[in-house]
């Protein structure tokens, strides 16, 4: 009697990840091109990138409200288009500005009152804003970008991979239910090998700072799925969007990376200051 067969176990490589694959070829060199680029069209698509996650985070959370839309699309892209002119302290004025702007007509407007409606400027802003200031430092610039795209996309492939073919305890399952322990594991696995990596092949003096520094970054990349996942199971969301085939939209493809590019950008702020942010982040 012929039936149903049953996947052996530990089978991982399905549809779903063949087109997660088949996606990621085609936009990684995209993205590594624009890195590459740097300068001006850098900047412009991160403020590309930046107006479609607001579109999102506003379709999910202030239902597609296009006053809120403009706000989170002026602070996200203004930031990023002022921060290289005007400097850091403008920018985050700029973003603080529509901020308050945002909170002020959700607290007149809405009826849910959510809390979720509160972050949405910062949360979309603060990451583009974060990208350029590394990205625009005159040494190490190009090479922290990519120092730090290799340990986000590592952390994120092996997060998944481990929870996988590991399974086990679920990490936080009222949030993702598909996130594990094993998961997260993976993740910093990733992130510290990703960083070593990078470094030992750019000939950087010290190892083991980029290596913790790739395991914490990691784990961010992980809260920041997390909290996209959490925004989208409070309004009953699946994807913030189709564009991009296996991912849904920009913000589940790049939330992680959001997360961590800020406190990437703030540590090396600390360190090096705004002429020096990549150095501060990836010498020892």
């Amino acid at each position: 009697m012929t039936g149903s067969v049953n996947k052996p176990a530990g089978r991982f490589v399905t549809r779903e990840l063949a087109v997660r694959i088949a996606a990621a070829l085609v936009l990684i060199p995209i993205a590594l091109l624009d890195v590459w680029a740097g300068s001006v069209w850098f900047e412009l698509g991160i403020a590309m990138i930046a107006a479609i996650m607001a579109a999102e985070w506003c379709r999910i959370v202030h239902r597609g409200s296009q006053f809120q839309f403009a706000l989170h699309a002026m602070a996200a892209i203004g930031a990023v288009l002022v921060v290289s002119r005007s400097g850091t302290m403008t920018a985050l004025q700029l973003v603080a500005a529509c901020w308050a702007m945002s909170l002020v007509s959700e607290a007149l407007n809405s009826k849910s009152g959510s809390r979720w409606a509160w972050w949405g400027v910062p949360y979309i802003a603060l990451p583009g804003l974060a990208l350029i200031l590394i990205r625009q430092s005159p040494e190490f610039g190009l090479l922290a970008v990519l120092w730090l795209f290799a340990i986000v996309w590592s952390a994120d492939t092996f997060a998944y991979v481990f929870g996988r073919l590991i399974g086990g305890p679920k990490l936080a399952p009222s949030i993702s239910p598909n996130k594990t322990w094993a998961g997260l594991l993976g993740a910093v696995c990733g992130g510290l090998s990703a960083s070593a990596m990078v470094g030992w092949y750019a000939g950087l003096p010290a190892l083991w700072p980029l290596v913790i520094a790739g395991a914490l970054l990691a784990v961010l990349e992980q809260l920041g799925d997390l909290f996209e996942s959490a925004a989208k199971r409070r309004f009953g969301v699946k994807d913030s969007g189709r564009i991009i085939p296996g991912h849904g939209g920009v913000l589940d493809r790049v939330d992680g990376l959001m997360f961590a590019a800020v406190a990437a950008a703030a540590f090396g702020y600390v360190r090096g200051g705004q002429e020096a942010v990549a150095s501060g982040l990836v010498v020892w």
